[in-house]
């Protein structure tokens, strides 16, 4: 279990609101053994235990890019209910526009990151999930809600805010370290793990890269020489299906629009977008 730290996930709803609670949905043979697999693992870390809370969100499992399937539960109905907190995360092209002098990078990747912050005790019972084997709740934060970035967002600003614009990036539980020359970055390198150590926050070791001089982060490539989009997600939007309904359309307009600094003619093909989207609309 995570320790007490001055960040405690919270879980506030509007006046009003009553207990929602689903009934599970369906699963495959296969899908049900990696449930009960998921399950013990949890209860073994502590991170859920078994719950009598009149809330109740279903499961399901999504596929990632190894092939291997995570189980996820399906927080929509909480999240229309829930009041959302305005804490800023920072905008990509600000947190770019550091590396310009930069050489030396490292990436570190926390390891369930959102499993490292608390909930607040009376806000427990408001995470519960439904299972063919029982019913759930969360002691730590679990992915799929709401305000989750935000608060994970405030915690890593205060961990590490006076590195900030200096020699480290944060983005949510995606941290970078950056420096002009290779003394500097052994510096900083100390100063971001010996932080993570005191406030007891975990790196995943396989998914770390250290003493790079070309570095993936957030969807782009960064070296000496600037930011580029990376060939991925490039790829990614060149292969994309036709969209066929609104949803489809806001996904990859969602997409594409991430990377619009790039794209010539960038405002004409928004617009165009855009346009799209309001036919699809009226249709």
């Amino acid at each position: 279990m995570p320790p007490d730290r001055n960040v405690e996930f919270l879980i506030d709803l509007f006046p009003g609101t009553a207990p929602i609670t689903k009934r599970p949905y369906r699963m495959a043979p296969a899908e049900l053994a990696e449930l009960k697999e998921q399950l013990r693992e949890l209860l073994q870390k502590g991170f859920i235990r078994p719950s009598s809370s009149p809330w109740g969100a279903p499961v399901l499992f999504v596929t990632k890019k190894d092939g291997s399937i995570r189980m996820c539960i399906d927080y929509r109905s909480l999240n229309e209910v829930t009041i959302k907190n305005k804490y800023p995360l920072p905008r990509i092209d600000d947190l770019f526009d550091q590396l310009r002098v930069a050489k030396y990078f490292s990436k570190i990747d926390l390891r369930s990151g959102y499993h490292q912050l608390k909930i607040r005790e009376e806000d427990i019972q408001k995470t519960a999930f439904v299972t063919r084997y029982g019913q759930y709740e969360f002691t730590v934060m679990p992915f799929g809600l709401t305000n989750a970035p935000a608060y994970f967002m405030n915690l890593m600003n205060k961990v590490f805010m006076d590195g900030l614009d200096k020699y480290v990036i944060v983005f949510i539980d995606d941290i970078l370290i950056y420096s002009k020359d290779a003394v500097e970055h052994e510096r900083h390198l100390r100063l971001v793990l010996e932080k993570l150590k005191r406030h007891q926050l975990y790196a995943k070791y396989s998914k770390c890269e250290f003493w790079l001089e070309k570095v993936a982060f957030l969807g782009h490539i960064v070296t000496a020489k600037g930011v580029a989009v990376d060939p991925e997600k490039v790829r990614a939007v060149s292969e994309w299906q036709q969209p066929t309904n609104v949803t489809e359309i806001r996904s990859f307009l969602g997409l594409a629009g991430y990377y619009r600094r790039f794209i010539e003619g960038r405002r004409e093909q928004s617009f165009n977008g855009q346009k799209l989207v309001r036919r699809a609309f009226k249709n």
